[in-house]
């Protein structure tokens, strides 16, 4: 289970899963089928190894280690489903399976999850930015623009999303009211700085914080380690030092 090339070709087994995934989309022939039994029964395997390398206590001790069994055993659960839809919704779910495969992905992951917490501060200062605007757009805008866009608070909300990822704001939503209502460019242009720029920056600032968190512990940690191993070694180089005293007094 430690050898360098094994989780290599675990890596490239699951790139060949989505291969096959791939080309089913295409077309469904016999060879794919038995090719992604093949590739499920090297999956049971690779679990088998790893339990028996860590035993069990350890394995499951890692919840990386309990996402892959879930999927391992979801796969072998729909193998013989006659839902069609259900097995291929499992097959690409084993493509997630290359985030704890791939050290990477498996820190980013690891991250996001450590930043949640900090960031309810941030999402719900968003929902209430989104709540304000669409209210206002409810209020003053509703006349203007076709129903879709901003006839009820939900509408607005939908359009308010559409104008924070800058998908057609201007021209389809944005030029439009101002045509109408002049001063709307203020509403447009506020919640374009507030909610693209600075909310989402401060998002990114939550994430890359825990991001370097993690190398800072490691860091720490080695450094502990360091200390601690110097500490042993002053204290042996004293032990050594006054035993050569005390055979020097002793030779006297």
């Amino acid at each position: 289970m430690e050898h360098q090339y094994f989780q290599s070709i675990i890596i490239g087994i699951i790139f060949l899963n989505g291969a096959v995934i791939v080309a089913e989309t295409y077309s469904t022939s016999k060879f794919l089928l038995v090719l992604d039994k093949v590739i499920l029964g090297i999956f049971v395997l690779e679990l088998l190894v790893k339990m028996i390398g860590l035993g069990f206590k350890r394995y499951f001790s890692s919840g990386w280690n309990w996402f892959d069994f879930l999927i391992v055993a979801f796969s072998l659960i729909f193998l013989a489903s006659p839902f069609v839809t259900s097995l291929r919704l499992v097959r690409v779910l084993r493509l997630f399976r290359m985030i704890p495969a791939i050290p990477s992905l498996r820190k980013i992951i690891d991250s996001l999850i450590k930043s949640v917490p900090a960031l309810t501060g941030v999402l719900g200062l968003t929902l209430l930015i989104f709540t304000i605007y669409a209210i206002i757009g409810t209020t003053f805008f509703k006349d203007v623009l076709p129903y879709e866009f901003f006839g009820s608070f939900h509408n607005s909300l939908f359009t308010l999303m559409q104008v924070v990822t800058f998908e057609s704001w201007a021209s389809q939503v944005a030029r439009p009211v101002i045509a109408e209502i002049p001063w709307a460019w203020i509403y447009f242009v506020s919640f374009i700085i507030i909610g693209a720029l600075v909310i989402l920056n401060l998002v990114v600032a939550v994430i890359l914080s825990y991001l370097g968190q993690e190398d800072e512990e490691i860091r720490d940690e080695r450094l502990d380690q360091l200390l601690k191993e110097n500490q042993e070694l002053k204290k042996d180089m004293q032990e050594i030092k006054q035993l050569l005293l005390e055979q020097s007094k002793s030779a006297r």
